[in-house]
């Protein structure tokens, strides 16, 4: 899927908004591949796939689109 990066917090996490999926996914560093945090900005186009945990939607495996 792909959507673009919505929010960044300074805690190493953030949302991803996805017009495909008409939400937004919360998304952890450690989802990130090829790419930093750091690196990442707000309003980047990013690729992404989501999986169900018990708060709801996540991004995973998010790189640059």
């Amino acid at each position: 899927m792909i959507g673009t990066i919505k929010t960044k917090t300074d805690r190493g996490f953030g949302f991803i908004t996805s017009p495909e999926l008409g939400k937004d996914l919360f998304f952890h560093s450690n989802s990130l591949v090829g790419v930093t945090f750091d690196e990442i900005k707000e309003g980047d186009s990013v690729s992404f796939e989501s999986e169900e945990s018990p708060k709801g939607l996540n991004a995973t495996n998010v790189q640059r689109a």
